[in-house]
């Protein structure tokens, strides 16, 4: 599981509208937050890993065909936060690690992206756009009514006109915060009502999205926060369980449960986050009932892992091969614990089984096979790696620690041009635009002008940051 991040810095009246939505997401499914295009390299820190991001297409993929989204490209992505929330930007769905370790059921987190998927089919980060223009709109053209008040007022001396302009400013600014939540209600009683007709088209229970708003429902009250239900940006939970529940229980597929494989799948993401986490408490309250079942001595076997020694961990993955010898996660686990315990040729052969073993053939996991054959150092080694890790690239090419891989492979071969442009991608994708065009000059000054590497390096090097 490997992590990225890197800050964003909104506008002062950005900063007002998105405090006052955090403080809302708090109690929410999801808020609907407009953020930069280039998420994953700006400003939200993404997780990469293979067997939760296998587990979340397939509750995706449902949901999406019955939005009408499937063949829009719609792309899930991981967020490393412990809170539990979610969000959509552009063609793309953020969820939360936190979301899915708290969700106790599959069902909690498909509707969590039937939600999501309402939001992004009826077109409202469009609108919202529009309506954040028309409430920074509203916000200036107040802030200029009330500064042309007070100076008025000062210049004849008239001290309650001058006050009365401040009143007007700051008058301006609520009313635009106000409106623009208002809107944002609106939506969100929409994607749920959206997230309801996607379930009952494929199938599935809203059972779950009841329970997410029952427990949202029941932290608040035990925190005491009073709320300003005119000052959040989603309906409180208990209005949304009052406007869902009689629909939901009216569908057929109400008492509908997950099935046993795919429960087993979602508690094993679970303990898979938690120990990631370091959250001991958590893993431990999870499967409290079944301390010795699947999932919690999965997490156990990556808590030592990650905080003891191969030699305690690699037995128990060894145990959990055993019982599912065809669970590519859990060879690609090995795989980990035995590159810890500077084995790359065992590692390699682990890496490999995963792949084998996984009909997805996930770009991450074709990025661990290469490295590890990489990390060999044998130079009858590295051509295989090579071609292990531009599959991987090819797959996900915006992934950029695999151009960190390829770059020590080519290095490891001395071809020292193609290691500096795969050091200048690394950097581009990981928003480093600077040092990436660095390493794209020193490698074209390598290469033969024209050709396709050279191509690629003029392209870094012509590259333009984003505009905010």
């Amino acid at each position: 599981m490997m992590i990225a991040a890197l800050p964003s810095r909104p506008s002062l009246f950005g900063r007002v509208i998105r405090s006052t939505i955090a403080v809302a997401s708090a109690l929410a499914v999801a808020a609907t937050t407009v953020i930069p295009a280039q998420a994953q390299t700006s400003s939200v820190p993404v997780v990469r890993d293979a067997e939760i991001e296998a587990l979340i297409a397939d509750y995706s993929a449902p949901i999406l065909k019955a939005a009408g989204l499937n063949s829009r490209g719609v792309k899930v992505i991981l967020v490393n936060s412990p809170s539990f929330n979610a969000f959509v930007d552009g063609r793309r769905i953020f969820i939360n690690t936190g979301a899915i370790m708290q969700a106790e059921t599959p069902n909690e987190i498909i509707g969590v992206i039937a939600h999501e998927a309402g939001h992004l089919a009826g077109g409202h980060q469009d609108r919202l756009r529009e309506q954040l223009k028309s409430a920074r709109t509203m916000a200036v053209i107040g802030a200029l009514l009330g500064v042309g008040a007070g100076v008025a007022g000062a210049a004849t001396g008239n001290g309650e006109a001058a006050k009365a302009g401040g009143g007007i400013a700051m008058g301006s600014a609520e009313a635009a915060m106000r409106t623009l939540l208002s809107y944002q209600r609106t939506e969100e009683a929409t994607a749920d009502r959206m997230a309801i007709n996607y379930l009952n088209a494929t199938g599935q229970s809203a059972k779950g999205m009841l329970d997410t708003f029952q427990r949202f429902a029941s932290a608040l009250s035990l925190s005491g926060t009073q709320v300003d239900q005119y000052r959040i940006s989603h309906p409180l939970p208990r209005e949304r369980i009052a406007n869902l529940e009689e629909l939901a229980r009216k569908s057929p597929y109400f008492d509908r449960k997950d099935s046993p494989v795919l429960q087993l799948r979602h508690d094993l993401a679970r303990a898979k986050i938690a120990a990631y986490s370091n959250n001991m408490r958590a893993l431990n309250s999870m499967f409290r009932k079944e301390p010795t079942g699947l999932p919690a001595r999965y997490g156990n076997a990556i808590v030592s892992y990650l905080h003891g020694s191969p030699k305690a961990a690699l037995p128990k993955f060894d145990a959990l091969i055993k019982e599912q010898p065809k669970n590519p996660y859990f060879h690609e686990m090995r795989g980990e614990v035995l590159l810890k315990a500077n084995d790359p040729a065992g590692a390699a052969k682990a890496f490999q089984t995963a792949l084998s073993l996984d009909p997805r053939k996930p770009a991450i996991q074709r990025m661990n096979y290469g490295r590890a054959l990489m990390l060999t150092g044998k130079k009858e080694n590295m051509q295989a790696a090579i071609k292990e890790l531009k599959a991987g690239i090819a797959a996900d090419p915006e992934y950029p620690v695999g151009y960190g891989f390829l770059a020590q492979a080519y290095g490891q071969l001395g071809d020292m041009a193609r290691a500096d442009l795969a050091t200048a991608d690394m950097n581009y994708y990981s928003g480093k635009l600077q040092q990436a065009k660095i390493f794209a000059t020193r490698a074209q000054k390598q290469m033969k002008p024209g050709s396709p590497d050279w191509l690629r390096a003029q392209d870094i090097i012509n590259a333009r940051k984003p505009k905010k």
